[in-house]
């Protein structure tokens, strides 16, 4: 035997190589944490004892090669891996399990995945460079224990690759072939040479179980490998699947990640989408990187819910795949139930080997079959439902080719309409965004109607160039008893822009369900959310008739930081949209957040000055709390909050209404000491009535959210650097009285 890890170690940092005895280090990004409590690497129960669970960025062991007894002419190398998610393969580099080469040098070995479960394993003579892939029927899958095998014979000529006791793989080698050892250390889960994704992450790194890695210094035959294969388990090969869950328990201690809003269980998110009720739970699901804090790799999270606020995590919906409708990536789009009562989801289907790359996919739940409440189970239509003509005219312009996503799917009469993003181009200039209207009797057929509505990116540059995420809501019935509809884009930028991943803009309008054209009632867009970090819609009707809205909040941080903190962005509270008696849109969190109210920390019904309220609040302190504001004008021009403040002042957020702009903003200039964070006053037009502030925060960790006076909200993201950074104050610039004020603490969802 050449080398042994069998991971049974269950705890620490280091690894032991069973032959040479010599401990490896394992990395792992909260060996030596930043902003929350140093932890252990991920272990976990293996095929046999302990395994360790690889996170897919940031844990892999290095070996010093030197101390192992590899030979040239023979080799045998084995291991149980479980993968959790395959790698989109950038640059062509396999997420390596076992690494110990230098292909440019054409020496060493290597095993590893690659796209879609494909598998090899990878040597060089120091003269030729040689690659055995598994065959297809031998692909891995998500979520099973596997055993591998790699047999290289100088003797016989031959590579051979087994999976679970098969052959799954053979090329035959000159004679005389050796392998040439490279001056390189030895590392399990990562490659030698990664792919880059940024200055910050590599790529190239397996995300799953690995146990019982061994060389052997001689090269097996097949029913040596069939017989020890059958000897690793006791009767069935066990079921990883508790093992790979996602665990929030990681992030235990981290002061900037929030409690009560959805957040992905790990890594990435970007925008939560589809919501669904169905049979008494609320669905989401999220665009999601299971391999680590970047984006790439987009799969479809999945959360259930009772309340629209406590979630419960489900396995992964939709996973790009090989010879399906999206094998580069199952992005954005909405959710339906369908005629026969059945869940189906619409997503834009990436697949690069097209042009254009987007379509839309089609999905259905298995609940007709198994009825499972949890919709874990999804079978994806074999093409494409909807693929962008080239040459669409429209009254100002060319629908832009090639860009054309994120389906938002509803019913109007007897007809399914789907609205998809896209935008409209006059020759080679941008004239704006819009949303392409489809119908379809079946949801498979769909014929192309018209736009919904063209932007003006002239005029209006803030909304953008493309359309994405677009939502069509009812609101409600006016004065006449006309019903209303409000539709809401998320704009997106061809380039660099400083308009770029802030807003999310709305028209209120009539909906004509015989032409499917939409009639705004005003041409200028409106601001739903007057911060810098809400993007990102999505929206459903649920059984209350409540049109209800989910977004994402931007957090706005260093590439770095995520590498730190091991997750990157978490959704808003989910919203209520109406129409108000005088024809503006209402914003209100859903009411189901109250039920996260804890305790109550202070509660004031009689008017007060701002002086006396600060000296009953000074000790109060908290990062997971409701405040509920009442602010009379008087004679101020300014009034609002100042929370997560230090004692001493050297940090603290300020939020406040500025009467004579009718603004409201928020000023972060102090939010925290370090350098490396976001900083800067945003703020946007919020019409009130009476000259009373009427205002509802939302504190979770490094969230901040603002609700005011019913019609607008202001998000945003701090993160302080103090940990005494807990304090409120309120602030007034000329004479003002509070009405009332109540202060609840907030326990965590999860």
């Amino acid at each position: 035997m050449a080398a042994l890890w069998t991971f049974d170690e269950g705890t620490g940092t280091m690894t032991v190589e069973a032959r040479s005895n010599q401990e490896h280090h394992i990395h792992y990004v909260f060996n030596e944490a930043v902003d929350k409590p140093i932890s252990d690497p991920l272990w976990r129960q293996g095929i046999s004892g302990h395994a360790l669970l690889f996170d897919g960025y940031s844990t892999w062991v290095s070996a010093d090669a030197s101390t192992l007894a590899f030979r040239e002419d023979a080799m045998t190398l084995e291991a149980w891996v479980a993968p959790r998610a395959f790698e989109w393969g950038n640059e062509g580099k396999l997420s390596s399990i076992l690494s110990y080469h230098n292909k440019e040098e054409k020496k060493g070995f290597q095993l590893g995945v690659f796209r879609h479960g494909t598998w090899s394993f990878q040597f060089g003579t120091g003269e030729e460079w040689f690659e055995v892939w598994a065959d297809e029927a031998y692909r891995l899958p998500r979520n099973e224990w596997s055993h591998l095998v790699a047999v290289f014979s100088k003797e016989r000529s031959e590579v051979v690759l087994y999976r679970n006791g098969e052959q799954a793989g053979h090329i035959e080698i000159p004679s005389h072939t050796t392998i040439a050892l490279p001056d390189q250390e030895l590392r399990i889960g990562k490659n030698n040479f990664p792919a880059f994704i940024s200055d910050t992450f590599d790529a190239s790194m397996f995300n799953g179980l690995i146990d019982e890695v061994t060389v052997y210094r001689t090269a097996h035959e097949h029913p040596e490998i069939e017989e020890r294969f059958h000897q690793s388990f006791d009767g069935e090969i066990p079921n990883p699947s508790s093992e790979l869950a996602w665990d929030r328990s990681r992030y235990d201690g981290d002061r900037h990640r929030p409690e009560y809003h959805f957040t992905p269980p790990e890594h990435w998110m970007n925008e939560p989408h589809a919501p669904l009720y169905f049979n008494g739970q609320y669905h989401l699901f999220y665009q999601f990187n299971p391999a680590g804090p970047y984006w790439g790799g987009i799969h479809w999270g999945h959360a259930v819910s009772d309340d629209l606020i406590h979630w419960r995590d489900l396995p992964i919906a939709l996973a790009p795949e090989a010879y399906e409708v999206d094998p580069d990536g199952s992005w954005s789009g909405d959710s339906i139930i369908d005629e026969h009562g059945n869940p189906a989801l619409f997503f834009t289907a990436g697949n690069d080997s097209m042009t254009p790359n987007q379509m839309t996919g089609l999905a259905r739940s298995r609940f007709l079959d198994d009825h499972n409440h949890d919709l874990v189970d999804w079978i994806k239509h074999p093409e494409p439902v909807t693929l962008q003509d080239e040459h669409i005219q429209t009254e100002k312009g060319t629908v832009w080719y090639g860009q054309f996503r994120d389906p938002f799917v509803f019913q109007s009469g007897d007809k399914w309409v789907q609205l998809v993003g896209s935008g409209i181009k006059d020759g080679e200039e941008s004239v704006g965004g819009t949303a392409l209207v489809y119908t379809s009797d079946n949801l498979i057929d769909w014929q192309y109607e018209h736009p919904l509505m063209i932007g003006d990116v002239h005029t209006y540059p803030k909304t953008g160039d493309v359309w994405e995420l677009p939502v069509f809501l009812p609101i409600g019935h006016d004065d006449h008893g006309e019903e209303k509809y409000v539709f809401l884009i998320n704009p997106w930028f061809d380039g660099n822009s400083e308009y770029a991943v802030k807003y999310v803009w709305y028209w209120i309008g009539s909906w004509d369900d015989e032409t499917y054209q939409f009639i705004p009632d005003q041409e200028d867009p409106q601001l739903l959310d007057v911060g810098e970090h809400f993007t990102g819609p999505s929206g459903m009707v649920d059984d209350k008739g409540r049109a209800i809205i989910f977004s994402i909040t931007q957090d706005r941080r260093t590439e770095e930081s995520r590498y730190n903190a091991g997750w990157a962005h978490n959704a808003g509270l989910p919203i209520v949209l109406s129409l108000r008696d005088n024809h503006r849109l209402g914003v209100e969190p859903v009411q189901e957040v109250e039920r996260l109210r804890e305790e109550l920390l202070f509660n004031l019904d009689n008017p007060s000055t701002i002086e006396d309220v600060n000296q009953q609040i000074a000790d109060l302190s908290g990062d997971m709390l409701e405040i509920e504001l009442e602010i009379e004008r008087k004679e101020a021009q300014k009034v609002g909050i100042k929370v997560r403040q230090s004692p001493d002042q050297q940090e603290e957020t300020l939020l406040f209404y500025d009467f004579d702009e009718q603004t409201m903003n928020v000023d972060r200039e102090r939010s925290s000491l370090s350098d490396n964070v976001e900083k800067g006053i945003q703020g946007g037009k919020v019409e009130i009535e009476d000259d009373l502030l009427r205002i509802r925060i939302f504190l979770d960790r490094s969230m901040v959210e603002a609700y005011i006076n019913g019609v607008n909200s202001l998000t945003t993201r701090v993160y302080p650097s103090r940990e005494d950074s807990l304090y409120l104050e309120l602030f007034t610039e000329g004479e003002s009285e509070v009405k009332k004020m109540n202060v609840w603490r907030m326990r965590s969802a999860y």
